[in-house]
């Protein structure tokens, strides 16, 4: 059996990508790629390889793994999911939304992947939120919803930049990609325990990946 890894994540989901364009000729237009937290790694590669995409949401987003537990400055060769230098090659709009009271993934990592962005849109910091909680405020739905909406309407017809989006805009009615945004989010608290499980064993993956920088990463800390 395959063991986890940063590679086989990407792997992982370029075949979802694959089978969408092969097996069902979605477009890149058409797709909104969605991460969380460990899973905005993937994500993000993706996302930097297609110059077409509809749009990506950073749901609790890392900058990279290393930088999780180590304040590092810059990218060693044995970091992991380097999202911080990915994100600058992704050109649809991107959504960044995470929690101020994050325990896991401190909001300064969602924080500075938007401020990287090149076609940022509203985020969404959600006062007290932690990491596995989000979709649990009432504020996570709607913001989404806007987000979609926003993204299905032609791109001289959107409100583009980091100029903030009026609460009171009209909405569009919705279409089949929002009804797909809605329906997995009704699925998130029966997949948590999922989610967990695979955030334990990402940090665990980590740890393994980083055993032979650790040395080098505490003289920088001391030095």
């Amino acid at each position: 059996m395959l063991q986890p890894s940063e590679q086989h994540t990407y792997a992982d989901i370029e075949a979802v990508y694959k089978c969408l364009e092969e097996g069902y000729g979605a477009k890149q237009e058409d797709i909104i790629l969605y991460g969380q937290s460990v899973g905005s790694g993937p994500t993000l590669d993706l996302a930097a390889r297609l110059p077409h995409l509809r749009a990506v949401v950073l749901h609790s987003p890392i900058l990279s793994g290393l930088r999780v537990m180590y304040p590092v400055k810059k990218s060693y060769w044995f970091d992991i999911y380097k999202n911080i230098d990915k994100i600058q090659l992704v050109d649809c709009p991107v959504l960044v939304i995470h929690g101020t009271a994050d325990e896991v993934v401190d909001c300064s990592h969602g924080k500075q992947l938007w401020e990287l962005s090149k076609e940022k849109y509203e985020p969404l910091w959600l006062k007290g939120g932690n990491h596995c909680d989000l979709e649990h405020h009432p504020e996570y739905i709607r913001h989404l919803k806007k987000f979609v909406l926003t993204v299905e309407k032609p791109p001289s017809q959107r409100y583009t930049g980091s100029r903030r989006r009026s609460t009171d805009q009209q909405l569009l009615p919705p279409r089949k990609s929002t009804d797909i945004v809605f329906e997995a989010s009704r699925k998130v608290e029966r997949s948590r325990r999922s989610v967990d499980c695979c955030l334990e064993k990402s940090r665990k993956s980590v740890d393994h990946q980083l055993e032979r920088g650790r040395k080098s990463v505490d003289r920088i800390r001391t030095g």
